[in-house]
């Protein structure tokens, strides 16, 4: 009979420490060190056919190495593919976190129910027949796709074998637990060892793997920082509840990209593709109002069409606000400032409050001119004409600065019905074609003068 051991796991990175100590020496956060029982057997759940075959690995010269493509097939969800680089990689395991009902258990049902391939989804949260309520309300029917509630690995891949699946989806990985770590389910060791034998699963037979994994109140993933590490794929579902769109984004990518991002629309038949996110991202209104401003920005090699409202006003309080909402103060500061001191415009009493409309963050500096458009549209009163919309960045001198991809932003632009297109006269613009007018300007007083004149 082995003897029990204990170590001590800190909560919040997974860092292993001999005893308890108040602070952890890896992430220096205080009080999240806890003990666990831990009794590791010599065998695995899951055993490769070939597993008494050992391979030994010799060591190649870089031009002797053979390049074998990924193997990818599509999910039949354009905005996963595209997040995702492509579709889904053979032997990949992917993790999907968010918060709490965003969608994530529809989202992956729903691609269960979609493709073609035989896929295996484990629930360790609901019940059959709770899934079975769900999937009658989202559309799309695959005689392929298996539910099997359990927790134990051991039985779930005894399952596996049974099956023989193409695509396997636990929901969630916080959920398991494997008969060789004495310890509950969702504890670090837990969470460690069952993804450690899901991605031995994943790589010896080249079954792509979805985890859904739960997420702390700071955002992150709850359990160990090495499973976002050891995984291929993370995924992060993002959104507000009072709002229906969903934000798909990814935060790691060995197969792709991770600049791409993918829009959905929250529906009671399931999560619908949102393929022109301009749509969501622009309001509707019948007048023209002041303070607001079109900006071309991009998302991956997605270019998107976002409106930027400002707010000035003359300051009730002896210090002025600056409020921001999907924008950075600190930037929103540096214009003001550039605005003072190199324009001329008096803004140093007045409150002023910016916002992204659609509820996204964006971080691209090819919004400046916008956002500077959106503060002198309102603090002069005069609306800016709707069919105009900005791609530059201001700089401390106050000049206007190129941005890159330019010829995809007036594109979207172009297919999107606007008229006028202001950005930098540095710009290296390819193509001549453009049916749009193009304004070049270089300094920000050039460009208030062609809007307001």
């Amino acid at each position: 009979m082995a003897k029990t051991k204990t170590t001590f796991f800190c909560q919040n990175c997974g860092a292993q420490h001999a005893q308890w100590v108040g602070q952890c020496g890896s992430c220096k956060q205080w009080n999240t060190i806890v003990e666990e029982v831990i009794q590791k057997e010599e065998k695995r759940s899951w055993k490769s056919p070939s597993s008494s075959q050992k391979r030994v690995s010799k060591p190649l010269r870089v031009e002797d190495i053979q390049l074998n493509p990924e193997e990818r097939f599509g999910t039949k969800n354009q905005e996963l593919d595209t997040v995702l680089g492509g579709g889904l990689v053979k032997g990949a395991v992917v993790l999907l976190g968010g918060e709490p009902g965003i969608g994530k258990s529809t989202l992956l049902l729903q691609i269960a129910l979609q493709i073609p391939q035989k896929v295996l989804y484990v629930s360790g949260e609901e019940s059959q027949s709770q899934i079975k309520m769900r999937a009658e309300r989202i559309e799309g029917k695959n005689p392929n796709c298996l539910i099997l509630t359990e927790t134990n690995t051991q039985q779930i891949f005894k399952n596996i074998e049974e099956v023989q699946p193409d695509v396997l989806v636990i929901d969630s990985i916080q959920t398991l637990h494997t008969n060789s770590i004495e310890a509950s389910p969702g504890s670090i060791s837990q969470i460690r060892e069952t993804s450690a034998e899901l991605i031995k699963f994943a790589k010896e037979t080249a079954t792509p793997v979805l985890l859904i994994g739960h997420i702390n109140k700071e955002g992150h993933i709850a359990g160990p920082k090495i499973l976002e590490h050891m995984v291929d794929v993370v995924l992060q579902f993002e959104g507000d509840r009072n709002h229906t769109y969903r934000i798909l984004r990814s935060q790691k990518n060995r197969f792709g990209s991770t600049a791409e991002l993918g829009i959905y629309e929250m529906l009671s038949d399931g999560l619908r593709e949102v393929s022109n996110p301009s749509e969501i991202l622009i309001s509707k209104k019948d007048d023209d109002l002041s303070g607001t401003a079109i900006a071309s920005t991009l998302e991956g090699i997605r270019p998107l069409m976002i409106e930027i409202q400002a707010l000035v006003s003359t300051a009730v309080y002896g210090t002025p606000q600056r409020t921001t909402t999907g924008y950075n103060l600190k930037r929103l500061h540096m214009i003001l400032a550039v605005l003072e001191k190199r324009a001329g415009f008096k803004l140093g009493a007045k409150d002023v409050f910016l916002n992204v409309t659609g509820g996204i963050h964006v971080d691209d500096p090819a919004i400046d001119l916008a956002v500077v458009a959106a503060i002198l549209s309102s603090n002069q009163d005069l609306a800016i004409n709707p069919d105009v919309c900005f791609a530059a960045e201001v700089g401390l001198a106050g000049e206007i600065r190129p941005v890159s991809k330019i010829d995809q932003r007036i594109t979207e632009a172009e297919k999107l019905g606007y008229k006028t297109f202001v950005t930098s006269k540095y710009n290296k613009i390819t193509s001549k074609n453009h049916s749009i007018k193009l304004i070049l300007v270089s300094k920000i007083e050039e460009a208030f003068a062609t809007l307001f004149a």
